[in-house]
């Protein structure tokens, strides 16, 4: 990596929409923000993967806007910042789809095998543990049957339709542990891809887990389809539900806390 120079150091970290039409000096930080006029009742902020999204009345003038922005200067750089940083932990847990990689499986990193010898009786992989002399570290590693050619599209989707067996599999066990505790019953287990949600319950019965939640350890994996069997008791996120989750994961918060903060690897 090629040293800064001295005006690299010293210039001012920059935030830039792929939009920005108008750009402020908040601290010692260069925000380019996208900036809209709308029919709304005052200015309004919003911090996404892109970056900053600033919306005001038609009738507001522009030196009201800068004015805005600058009072809202702390809030503004704390979300760019944490927004930032959880770009840069999804893209250092970015896959490379190649024999040897490495991705995490139940909460532990398992390396991936390609073995072309036999398609694992139908199911396409196999989880295999080795304690090589080491049993408090053994090695995990997942063998998928492919060939030693196979491309990383067809990699990444051998290893997906594996992963998406498991999760069926252990999110229906865990379902069925967890509903007579809850004193309900599920009907239905549906996948989902969702890229922000989690799981989601119907009355009716239905339940829908998204399937990446395979890479968290089983105690995350436990709060959230808790959570969701929950709903089928208190179908919104009143005390009374929260309460009804704590007499099944008396710790909730901090595995709630932990399925916010874990970067999922990006696929």
């Amino acid at each position: 990596m090629p040293a800064q120079t001295l005006q690299q150091v010293l210039a001012p970290a920059t935030y830039r929409h792929p939009a920005a039409t108008r750009e402020a000096l908040l601290g010692d930080m260069v925000v380019a923000y996208q900036f809209r006029r709308g029919k709304r009742r005052t200015i309004g902020f919003s911090v996404g993967a892109e970056g900053l999204v600033v919306s005001a009345p038609k009738w507001v003038p522009l030196h009201e806007v800068d004015k805005a922005v600058q009072e809202k200067t702390s809030w503004i750089v704390a979300k760019l910042q944490e927004t930032r940083a959880r770009h840069d932990r999804l893209e250092a847990a970015r896959i490379e789809w190649r024999d040897g990689t490495t991705l995490p499986f139940l909460g532990d990193m398992v390396t991936l095998v390609i073995d072309p010898r036999h398609a694992f009786g139908g199911v396409g992989g196999e989880l295999k543990t080795s304690s090589d002399g080491d049993l408090a570290s053994p090695q995990k590693t997942l063998h998928i049957g492919l060939a030693h050619d196979a491309t990383a599209e067809q990699i990444r989707d051998s290893v997906q339709a594996w992963l998406m067996r498991q999760a069926k599999q252990i999110f229906t066990e865990r379902l069925n542990h967890f509903a007579p505790h809850l004193g309900v019953q599920w009907r239905k287990l549906s996948l989902s891809s969702a890229g922000t949600r989690w799981g989601s319950a119907s009355a009716d019965g239905a339940i829908r887990l998204n399937w990446r939640l395979i890479h968290f350890k089983l105690s995350v994996i436990d709060y959230v389809v808790v959570h969701e069997l929950s709903h089928l008791r208190v179908m919104d996120h009143s005390p009374r539900f929260w309460e009804t989750v704590r007499t099944v994961v008396p710790d909730y918060a901090e595995l709630r806390s932990q399925l916010k903060a874990e970067a999922v690897p990006r696929w």
